[in-house]
């Protein structure tokens, strides 16, 4: 048995990987701050429709979901099984579960039904169940991008009669609606399973002819960014907790300066 154990291979680090989706947390922390801010009146800014706001936010989803595909292509290789899986996919239904139940205590009429977590718990089957699709990841990606532009064109126009059908709770999951529903978190299926698809499709390219591209330790020139590497591989665990960390830390704060919300 000890001669077994001694002989099993040292598993491989992804610390470029894990970097990378670090820097996705970061960005997030520092826009739901921003965001809570605003929320709770200390700082006027629309998150709904200005662009510095719109568009960061759509960077940091495809960011955090890319860096999903990326992860699934590495556990491909390294031929981690269906049980595995499973038990990731497990804690993420139930964090997504978590954040429903949160945001409804907070945002009773718009809590988040179908966030980001939420997302992934579908789009990471699809993932796994298409992995080899091989290069016709990218075309399949490319396809699950347009979607949602062309369903919002029919539902808006010549089948506007089934747009009360799909933009209903119902179906609006899969993303082809013709209005954004009244919600806090909004990742459906469609088109963001193309940015894990592509994620997917590039960390299968970059294992295969560029494996130093993720694999390994940070170089010394980016030893400072160990922190972020460290992060990236407690992600979950960080994205349930931050936001209450952060409206606590602000709550205290309002009081303690006699700024209440």
């Amino acid at each position: 048995m000890a001669h077994r154990a001694l002989s099993t291979p040292p598993r491989l680090r992804f610390d470029r990987l894990d970097a990378l989706r670090g820097l996705a947390m970061v960005w997030m922390t520092l826009f739901h701050f921003c965001f809570d801010l605003s929320y709770l009146g200390y700082w006027s800014q629309d998150f709904l429709a200005d662009p510095v706001w719109t568009l960061q936010r759509t960077a940091i989803v495809s960011l955090f979901l890319f860096c999903a595909g990326l992860g699934q292509a590495v556990t491909l290789q390294q031929v981690q099984g269906w049980a595995r899986f499973a038990r990731r996919w497990v804690q993420i239904a139930g964090c997504a579960l978590l954040v429903s139940v949160g945001s409804w205590w907070m945002f009773p009429h718009s809590f988040i039904y179908f966030g980001v977590l939420h997302g992934m718990v579908v789009m990471l089957l699809l993932a796994r169940a298409t992995a080899g699709w091989g290069r016709w990841l990218w075309l399949a990606g490319g396809v699950a991008l347009l979607l949602p532009w062309a369903a919002h064109w029919a539902l808006s126009g010549p089948w506007v009669q089934w747009a009360i059908d799909f933009n209903a709770n119902s179906l609006n999951w899969l993303g082809l609606v013709s209005r954004k529903p009244f919600t806090e978190d909004y990742v459906p299926v469609l088109p963001w399973l193309g940015v894990m698809w592509w994620g997917l499709a590039a960390g299968q390219w970059l294992l295969l002819h560029r494996p130093c591209w993720l694999q390994g330790a940070l170089p010394p020139a980016l030893q400072p960014l160990q922190p972020l590497a460290t992060l990236g591989r407690w992600s979950l665990s960080y994205y349930l907790l931050h936001q209450p960390v952060l409206l606590g830390v602000l709550f205290a704060g309002g009081w303690a300066l006699g700024r209440a919300p």
